[in-house]
């Protein structure tokens, strides 16, 4: 009898064995690498977006991130970001963009994850707009998604716009989705829309995980589970062997992410079979993207945006592990933190104590101004601060819908815009030997020099479309900052303690190392950096970050 049990006990435990093996073993991230990952980037985050903008980089996202995320952030951080919300809102007297409405969207699902009521931002209520069918619409799929998230963000009641030629409500912007579902299942920007092209008849991860994320609380609605189910096949069929998703042919860490924060919006366990690729789910594709104390890269080669990529990669995991912990989802936010009360700050753009009178801020001429070539798919690292500076006509770019990020700048380029940044009024004068009077850009230059920025050469020429290297550049960086009120001398101590840190401060020149190190003092140029390389030419988007960064320290960005 002993050996019967004996050899049905072994019989059962090869049994049990032979089960063990047959079950995957779904996902290599666990919990404890998922924690030290949001962790980490959640530091990286309140350190890189340490003064977060109006804007869908260094603004918004970073503040969902960290306000979902459980990361403790000092209160005063979304304090100050509500004071610069509210100046921005007031700045433009509540109209954000005349087309797209997703600034909107944008900001209300910000404002919700820190327990603020949108509709009372300043005294506008940004909801209004979104009662607009007709101009919500106009973005493609973008428009009516997030306005439906952002509306759901904070349970708000549908608004009512007087202005509206079509007045929305909810069932009209979820019918708009359905009616735009492509026959593959899924979604593209616009296809099923007037404004469809060649290649919107495919559905795309990003946009079809947005779709996912805002139909998630209508489920009861028979058409859209109809709809959910159908796309969430067609996703299936399109993630690759390695559980990530491509976008416009290139596999990528923000498509994953919409992906992974759709199911998550959907109740779906990110192992669902369905999405579940040789043993691997989404969570750990993600994290092939993830690098520590940097963020995320957008693709596996490293190219693209690292901040809009790191923003997205953080508030995906974030979604992840919210869903591990049985919390609310990422965008149903009753559980939101609550920020009570703002932060009293200078005027915006009124300039620091002890600034040149001549001085001034500019303010926005042409809001949502862009280029293509720093957005979307090449989505540049600088893009905040360039369509910063090209709303407020500081910068403009190479063509109307180009900027050329990575061309050199000529020297004349580079007075223009610092004389534009400081509110100097160009006037030209007779000062270098090559710079007739009739040069579109001698006004710039002769007030520049004026105001001692820029200098010539000891031949008296200004050599105009010569190029600006990176500690030429932080010469006139730093003289503009005092012109603004900054206090730019650094003593040899400190000049040295700052320059010390990277290998290649002996090469730069003794006329330049002042003005480099008070730029890395105060962070108009990055300390991360590990070398300097002072004498390479400076690109138009560095000198738009530089001369970004100077104004904004010096509260000049109205």
């Amino acid at each position: 009898m002993k050996r019967v049990f004996n050899k049905v006990l072994s019989v059962l435990m090869a049994v049990i064995i032979m089960a063990s093996f047959s079950i995957p073993a779904y996902g290599a991230v666990d919990d404890a690498t998922l924690d030290a990952a949001i962790e980490n980037t959640a530091a990286y985050m309140y350190k890189t977006v340490s003064n977060p903008q109006v804007g869908s980089i260094g603004g918004e996202w970073a503040v969902i991130g960290l306000a979902r995320s459980g990361y403790d952030v000092p209160v005063e951080y979304y304090q100050k970001y509500y004071s610069t919300v509210e100046n921005y809102v007031i700045s433009l007297k509540g109209n954000l963009h005349d087309k797209k409405y997703t600034e909107y969207s944008r900001i209300i699902v910000a404002l919700s994850s820190i327990g603020k009521d949108a509709r009372d931002v300043g005294g506008y209520n940004l909801l209004t707009a979104l009662g607009d069918y007709d101009k919500t619409i106009w973005q493609g799929m973008n428009g009516p998604i997030w306005a439906l998230i952002a509306l759901d963000s904070g349970n708000y009641p549908m608004p009512q716009n007087s202005n509206a030629k079509t007045q929305a409500t909810r069932e009209m912007y979820i019918q708009r989705i359905l009616d735009c579902q492509l026959e593959d299942g899924g979604w593209s920007l616009f296809g099923g829309t007037s404004a469809a092209a060649s290649g919107d008849g495919v559905s795309d991860p990003d946009i079809t995980g947005m779709a996912l994320q805002a139909l998630a609380k209508y489920q009861h609605i028979e058409a859209v589970k109809k709809a959910t189910e159908e796309a969430l096949e067609c996703m299936s069929k399109k993630q690759s062997s390695e559980a990530g998703f491509s976008s416009w042919g290139t596999e990528n860490s923000e498509s994953c992410v919409q992906m992974i924060v759709a199911l998550a919006e959907l109740g779906i366990p990110l192992d669902d079979a369905r999405f579940v690729k040789n043993d691997k789910t989404m969570l750990d594709n993600l994290m092939t993207f993830y690098r520590e104390d940097n963020g995320f890269l957008h693709t596996s080669s490293g190219s693209g945006s690292n901040q809009m990529a790191s923003e997205q990669g953080f508030y995906g995991l974030v979604a992840a592990k919210r869903q591990r912990d049985g919390k609310n989802s990422l965008y149903r936010m009753n559980d939101a933190v609550k920020v009570e009360g703002s932060i009293e700050l200078p005027k915006a753009g009124s300039g620091l104590p002890g600034k040149n009178e001549d001085v001034d801020s500019m303010s926005i001429r042409y809001p949502g101004k862009t280029f293509d070539d720093i957005t979307g798919l090449n989505a540049h690292k600088n893009q905040p601060a360039i369509e910063a500076l090209a709303a407020r006509g500081i910068i403009n770019g190479k063509q109307e819908k180009l900027f050329d990020p990575e061309a050199s700048m000529t020297r004349a380029e580079f007075a223009t815009i610092i004389v534009n940044g400081l509110g100097l009024e160009p006037k030209a004068e007779d000062g270098f030997t090559d710079v007739e009077t009739d040069d579109w850009y001698a006004p710039y230059v002769g007030v520049a020099s004026t105001y001692g920025i820029v200098t010539g050469n000891p031949d008296k020429t200004f050599n105009p479309n010569g190029t600006i290297t990176k500690q030429e550049a932080a010469v006139m960086v730093a003289r503009s900052a005092k012109l603004c009120g900054m206090d730019t001398e650094m003593d040899s101590g400190n000049m040295r303690d700052v320059l010390a840190q990277f290998t290649d401060y002996v090469k730069t020149a003794d006329w330049a190392r002042e003005s480099l190190a008070f730029c890395y003092n105060e962070n108009i140029l990055d300390q991360s950096e590990i070398e300097i390389q002072s004498q390479k030419n400076i690109t138009r988007a560095e000198i738009a970050q530089m001369l970004f960064n100077m104004l904004s320290f010096a509260n000049l960005i109205k």
